[in-house]
């Protein structure tokens, strides 16, 4: 029943192996900006490349396999299966009237063709249930395509920036990059403040889902003996239990926050130690000229 303590997802995972934590932490909130912004607008082959990346930087970040394996596998049969449920449904519905006239009739007008159609399934049936047909055209297989590349990047990279990114160290590069808000009267502390509270929290969250998963376990529940309804109302009771536990959870951190006088450090004292010498340097140079370098690809193939 430790399966969710086995996905470190929004966790940080300490030690000193692979070359990611020897990176800026800045470099990384860009690096990782750059892989929720870009597939924006952006065509399927971009979107695959980043995918590639990700793996890429993955298997060659040094990190060890356990931390990494089973969320990974996790992403990949998410997206494949969003993927596949974007494909299979239909993506529009066909035009209510047909024209009147043949567009061949009217002078200077333009026949659009249909969407290529790629596969075709049904009619299916599932006993007394008629599925189908389903068709897979072009229009879909890029819906499906475009949502399961963009699950896996936007997932995957924030996970790996904060497995290998202390929370304090985050907190810290988000306020030095909204450092000018502050003349406008941003109350950046604050935010920052905000932002270390909740990925704090985010093992408290998975600590309280573990734990009523655990009590329905020991009570040998069986959601098939219960019924469609009682099993539906089990489950809001325990959606309902959650939420109940992470309110008293953030209760009791915020008591604890006033009887130490409500103060908090600014983020500057949070700031990492980093090493300018040496491989460290080189390496956030690097990065930060490949990080150039796949904007400047992005501009120009990005649309492909």
């Amino acid at each position: 029943m430790d399966w969710l303590r086995q996905l470190p997802i929004g966790q940080y995972v300490a030690g000193s192996s692979g070359w990611l934590r020897c990176l800026d932490p800045r470099l990384k909130l860009a690096w990782v900006l750059m892989f929720l912004l870009t597939p924006v607008l952006a065509g399927s082959l971009w979107r695959i490349a980043l995918v590639v990346a990700l793996l890429l930087i993955t298997l060659a970040s040094g990190l060890p396999v356990r931390i990494w394996w089973r969320s990974l596998l996790f992403l990949l049969f998410l997206g494949v299966l969003v993927g596949l449920f974007s494909m299979l449904l239909p993506t529009g519905e066909p035009a209510a009237s047909l024209a009147v006239r043949s567009p061949q009739e009217v002078a200077g007008a333009s026949v659009t063709s249909p969407s290529w159609e790629l596969l075709r399934l049904g009619p299916l049936r599932l006993g007394s249930f008629a599925l189908g047909p389903l068709v897979i055209d072009r229009s879909s297989a890029e819906l499906g395509l475009n949502t399961s590349t963009l699950i896996f990047t936007v997932v995957h990279s924030v996970n790996l920036m904060l497995l290998t990114t202390q929370p304090e160290e985050l907190v810290w590069a988000l306020s030095w990059y909204l450092a000018p808000l502050a003349l406008f009267g941003v109350p950046v502390d604050r935010l920052s403040f905000q932002l270390l509270l909740a990925l704090r929290f985010l093992p408290l969250v998975q600590e309280e889902l573990q734990n009523l998963l655990r009590a329905l376990a020991s009570r040998a529940v069986n959601l098939r003996k219960l019924g469609f309804k009682a099993s539906f109302a089990l489950i809001l009771s325990v959606g309902e239990r959650l939420l109940a536990n992470i309110l008293l959870r953030a209760e009791q951190g915020a008591e604890a926050l006033l009887a130490r006088g409500g103060l908090w450090l600014p983020p500057d004292q949070f700031r990492p130690q980093l090493v300018l010498a040496g491989a460290s340097s080189l390496l956030n140079i690097a990065s930060a000229m490949l990080l150039i370098l796949v904007l400047g690809l992005r501009g120009k193939y990005g649309g492909l």
